[in-house]
Formats: C-alpha cells, sequence, structure tokens
C-alpha cells in the first residue's frame, strides 16, 4: 500500500457558497467555522457521491480512510500517493468508484533547516480555492471516511517538500466526481493538475504546529527566523 506522511495540515476558511457554485451544487444554508489548522482525524468539508443518494453532495468526511471491510489493525492514511492508487487493492475500489474532492485555501508543509523545520504555507495566488482529489469509503462505522491525494512536488512547492496534495484545475472537477467513470486509464487521460506556476508560498509561525492553535495568523508572513509557541 502506497501512503504518505505529507500534507497533514491545511486551511479552510471560504465558504460553502465557494464550492456550490463552482460545482453546481444547491446552495448551503449553513456554514462552517472558518479553521486555519485542520488536522487528521477530524471532520472536514468534502464534495462526494453517497452510494444511496442520487447526485454528489457537499457534505462531511472523516479525514483517514480504512474501508468497512478492514479488519484487525487495518491502516488508516490519511494520504494515498497518485502512482499507485489505481492498483492498490486497499484503495482500487474506492479510486474507480468512490472518487472525491476536498476544498482548501492552502495546506502547510514544512521545509528543512539548519535550525530545524519551518512551517510555510502554500496556496494559490490568485487566492482562488484549491481543490485537492481524494478518495474515500465507508468506515467500519457507517460514516465516510477519506484520504487525500499526493504527487510529487511541482512549481514553488517543490521548493518546500519533495511531495504535494493532487491539486486538480476546474475543468477536471466533474470528471473526477464522475461516479460512471471508473477505468483507470480513462480518468488518468481527463484528469489534469493545476499548473505548477499557479502556487505560491511563505514562511509562517511553528505556533502551526500545535492542532490547539487554530486562528488566521497562523498563515500569515513571519521573517524565517521567527519563534512561537
Amino acid at each position: 500500500m502506497q501512503t504518505d506522511v505529507m500534507c497533514g495540515r491545511f486551511a479552510i476558511f471560504s465558504q460553502p457558497p465557494a464550492v456550490t457554485r463552482r460545482l453546481g451544487l444547491p446552495d448551503s444554508e449553513n456554514g462552517w467555522a472558518a479553521r486555519y489548522n485542520v488536522t487528521p482525524g477530524t471532520w472536514i468539508p468534502g464534495v462526494y457521491h453517497p452510494d444511496d443518494e442520487a447526485g454528489r453532495c457537499l457534505g462531511q468526511l472523516w479525514w483517514g480512510y480504512r474501508p468497512h471491510w478492514a479488519t484487525g489493525k487495518a491502516p488508516e492514511p490519511i494520504n494515498a500517493k497518485v502512482e499507485g492508487v489505481a492498483g492498490s487493492r486497499y484503495f482500487r475500489g474506492a479510486f474507480a468508484r468512490h472518487r472525491c474532492l476536498v476544498p482548501a485555501d492552502g495546506w502547510y508543509e514544512w521545509r528543512a533547516t539548519d535550525t530545524g523545520k519551518q512551517p510555510h504555507f502554500i496556496t494559490r495566488h490568485d487566492g482562488e480555492l484549491l481543490w485537492l482529489a481524494g478518495i474515500w469509503s465507508e468506515r467500519p462505522d457507517g460514516k465516510p471516511g477519506c484520504a487525500i491525494l499526493t504527487e510529487p512536488a511541482r512549481g514553488a512547492a517543490a521548493e518546500v517538500h519533495d511531495r504535494m496534495p493532487l491539486v486538480l484545475d476546474d475543468d477536471s472537477l466533474d470528471p473526477w466526481l464522475d461516479a460512471d467513470l471508473t477505468d483507470r486509464e480513462t480518468i488518468r487521460n481527463v484528469i489534469r493538475h493545476v499548473q505548477a506556476d499557479a502556487m505560491t508560498h511563505w514562511p509562517v509561525s511553528p505556533r502551526v504546529n500545535r492542532p490547539s492553535n487554530d486562528d488566521p495568523t497562523l498563515i500569515e508572513r513571519v521573517p524565517t527566523d521567527s519563534t512561537g509557541a
């Protein structure tokens, strides 16, 4: 099984209309609390196609993938490498039939320096929403859980880490969510990641290291020698 240990924190402060308008979904009457330090093992916004419903929906997914048929000490990954997801027994059913999108305003990654690891916030130059490709499955408790796909880092993201989330371009969103599109080669041929030059990053406070810290200052640029707790 191919998993990753990156893309373990992200931010989502854009509200549901930014998601529903782009994907042609019904307007949501309820917003969600802005989150600047989203961690694994929590409920996150996601767009997916439940098996018992006619179409896609904007709902909540548990960030931790563990299919209902998994037994014993089966893993609960938060990421899956795009290079192997279609062929992995653990992931291939979800890749074929249970793909999802995780909206995000940016994600955090840590760059190794001589004085330790410096967190960076990675986002789009234009401030537009990021669409992170994911897969989901019904968990043993009957709730939907997901993993975010990752690929080799490109552009500005490669300056911070060697991998990054698979961020889809706008034209790929509908085919990625198409439950009738199941052939892996066809999926690969119609899906495109966002252009590498669309991304930027800057150093942020190490306060983001603590999951309990969750406020807008976490995404603010700081000097690279900044310290905090």
